[in-house]
């Protein structure tokens, strides 16, 4: 009743504390029997684990070597190979063992007569040492019939596979002496340990036959001695396979709980200063002050006071970026507005010179030569117009993820030169240039597997950039292999005017152009660059340029090397030859465009063809069944009604054998690529070119003649 009496009396502070003091001496007694209990059950658990491990291996182990022991027993009573260890014959070891040398799963296989003399070998690149097999061996073998060892070589340890060669009536080789030896011998190395280790689930390495193999607690290790012919320690293969139901963190566990049962006493006031007290110090000094080192050690609290840290964090972080994105905005308003103007500028360029010379073409008193050379400006103006109009889709097209690579097979020894052949021609003869192939001493034989469309344009819109910038001196480009990295390296390298290391920072950003002296007839958005680095990016590779201002720059990229594995048969080119001229035939236009229309019928009727119009799809199918002379058509695939793609497959269905030729204002390979895959015979793009719809035009007649010829 006293003690009773006594622990009432107690205040809260000492109540908690006794509590806290008894509790922990029952919990640290019930740690001390579990500890020992885990101890017990650790070592029990480990042995049986090792015990069933270390069968596990050697059983493992002896599969292993099943395959190639049951290969060199069924390949040893063969008699052709009996009868070539008295032929010798260098050919038949050739078409029959050579050529089978990766089915024997071997990296060296060789055959010895009785008198221990080589016959013949072969090896795998793997090993270089030759006729490693001791002599001594073989006539252990010539009365055990079969042997297995190991044997260590410069290489490495080889296992190795003896036999002795019997005819096939001698199945157990018991009845006929031996007609030689066959060996089959595997190098191991690391594939050798890992397909070990896949199938018994271990880390397989390979150490000295002394090796003395230590306990560790969180792995289970089994090592198997590799022993030769006289039944001596070559080597031992460590097998070492983590011990899953380690014990080690359990006793750590238990001997932390008691230590912090018997502590709880002084880290409860400890801690409740620091988890409660301390955060709220420091949520006091952040709200003050902002201070970011306060705002890091609210952070490292833990719960909600952690969880407040990181929203004063982003909080901050917000607001910095908030300013960022300020500055960011005034940039783009910057950079925008010089864009619209350097946009107004280039369009106007052009269109001043179409609508200038245009009007100058009214005058009747103009000669033929001036005339010519109006149209001539009127015709590269409107090309400048459209290659400003194609960059700006492209580059939307790029941003939109629209555009996909079309990977196929590419000679790139012949890409190369035709470039070089297209690009030639196109120099301007008031420049002072040397146009050439860099030499490439190891040139690729087989096709790649990129998009030669970007390819190609990659390379065009970095020569082009090139020739802009060069007035004398040299252009050059090619490409080399680096097989360490598998990668195509291209360069293009030319002595123009280079580039300050200002400009070379942002080259590839779009919309930025190369300004300064002797700069200024130079044109364009400042698109290309970005375009072709966003090409390159696309095929995998990579762009990048060095320069030196006078002295003329390199711009170089690299793209995968991969190369074709599909085999195509290969189609004869088709030769083009417009020896003829085809006339009188009747071609149906559809185009809901009058302009467009008028220009098609003009350029058509140039070659004595008769032209008929259909101003929708829907008319288009009409005219095509009730005119039965109608020998081709020009489908535009955008028009009312039925579009283009539509009215292309009911006349199809009409007429199969009717040819029909796509025209439309895209102008992207996707686009191009769909037309033709839906079936179109081919497909011209606007603006219309006059000698391309004159080819086209013959190409199309001609083979219709053959075809009615036929």
């Amino acid at each position: 009743m006293c003690s009773m009496k006594r622990l009432i009396n107690l205040n809260t502070y000492s109540k908690l504390l006794l509590l806290i003091i008894s509790t922990s001496i029952f919990f640290f007694l019930i740690y001390i029997s579990l500890y020992l209990y885990t101890v017990q059950e650790e070592r029990h658990f480990y042995k049986t684990t090792y015990n069933q491990y270390d069968k596990e291996v050697k059983s493992l182990f002896r599969l292993n070597s099943k395959t190639a022991t049951a290969t060199i027993i069924d390949v040893t009573y063969w008699d052709e190979l009996v009868n070539f260890t008295k032929t010798k014959d260098k050919k038949w070891f050739d078409k029959y063992i050579l050529s089978q040398f990766e089915s024997y799963e071997a990296d060296y296989i060789c055959i010895y007569g009785l008198d221990q003399k080589i016959i013949n070998k072969t090896a795998s690149s793997k090993i270089k040492s030759l006729d490693f097999i001791p002599k001594e061996m073989m006539s252990a073998l010539y009365k055990s019939k079969l042997e297995r060892f190991y044997i260590k070589i410069p290489e490495g340890v080889v296992e190795v596979f003896g036999a002795t060669i019997h005819p096939s009536n001698d199945p157990k080789k018991n009845k006929t002496k031996p007609s030689g030896y066959f060996f089959i011998a595997r190098l191991l190395d690391e594939s050798f340990f890992n397909a070990l280790g896949n199938i018994s689930s271990s880390k397989v390495n390979l150490v000295s036959s002394d090796y003395a193999i230590a306990n560790e607690d969180d792995f289970v290790i089994v090592g198997i001695d590799l022993k030769d012919w006289k039944n001596g320690a070559v080597a031992k293969l460590l097998f070492k396979r983590p011990f899953n139901l380690n014990y080690t963190n359990t006793k750590e566990i238990l001997f932390i709980v008691v230590l912090v049962s018997l502590i709880n006493i002084f880290v409860y006031v400890y801690y409740t200063k620091r988890w409660v007290y301390n955060p709220l110090k420091l949520i006091k000094s952040i709200l003050e002050t902002g201070n970011m080192s306060s705002i890091n050690s609210l952070k490292r609290s833990q719960g909600e006071f952690g969880y407040i840290g990181n929203l004063f964090e982003e909080n901050s972080n917000q607001r910095k970026q908030l300013e960022i994105s300020k500055q960011k905005a005034e940039e783009s308003d910057t950079l925008k507005s010089s864009f619209l103007a350097n946009l107004s500028h280039e369009i106007r360029t052009p269109m001043n010179a179409i609508m200038g010379f245009s009007d100058l073409l009214h005058d009747t008193n103009l000669e033929e030569k001036e005339r010519l050379e109006y149209l001539k400006i009127i015709k590269n103006s409107g090309g400048n117009l459209v290659s400003i109009i194609e960059d700006l889709i492209e580059m939307s097209k790029i941003d939109a993820n629209q555009i996909m690579p079309n990977y196929k097979g590419l000679d790139i020894e012949k890409c190369i030169i035709e470039l070089y052949d297209s690009i030639k021609v196109t120099i301007p003869k008031d420049k002072e240039i040397q146009f050439y192939i860099l030499e490439n001493p190891e040139k690729l034989q087989e096709n790649i597997l990129t998009d030669e469309t970007k390819l190609k344009q990659i390379i065009v819109n970095l020569i082009t950039n090139a020739l802009k910038f060069t007035d004398r001196g040299f252009v050059a480009f090619g490409y080399s292999i680096n097989k360490e990295k598998e990668v195509l390296e291209f360069k293009i390298e030319d002595s123009g005017m280079g580039i300050s290391e200002n400009y070379l920072k942002m080259i590839f950003d779009r919309f930025r152009r190369i300004e300064g002296d002797g700069s200024s007839e130079l044109s364009g958005l400042g698109l290309g660059l970005s375009i072709t680095k966003a090409y390159v990016e696309m095929l995998g590779g990579e762009i990048k340029v060095s320069s030196t201002i006078g002295l003329g720059s390199v711009f170089s990229f690299t793209i995968p090397l991969k190369l074709d594995q599909t085999f195509k048969a290969i189609k004869p080119k088709k030769v083009k030859s417009f020896f003829r001229n085809y006339e009188n035939e009747i071609i149906l236009v559809a185009e809901d465009d009058t302009i467009n229309f008028l220009l098609l019928k003009k350029i058509i009727e140039l070659k004595n063809h008769t032209v008929l119009r259909a101003k929708n799809g829907q008319e288009a199918i009409a005219i095509c069944t009730e005119n039965p002379n109608i020998s081709l058509v020009f489908m535009d695939i955008k028009m009312p009604v039925l579009d283009g793609y539509q009215a292309y497959e009911k006349i199809k269905i009409i007429r199969p054998e009717l040819p029909v030729i796509a025209q439309t204002a895209y102008s992207s390979f996707e686009e191009k690529e769909k037309m033709m895959q839906f079936g179109f015979m081919d497909c011209i793009t606007k603006p219309l070119d006059k000698e391309k719809v004159f080819e086209m035009l013959d190409t199309v007649f001609k083979e219709l003649n053959k075809t009615q010829d036929a």
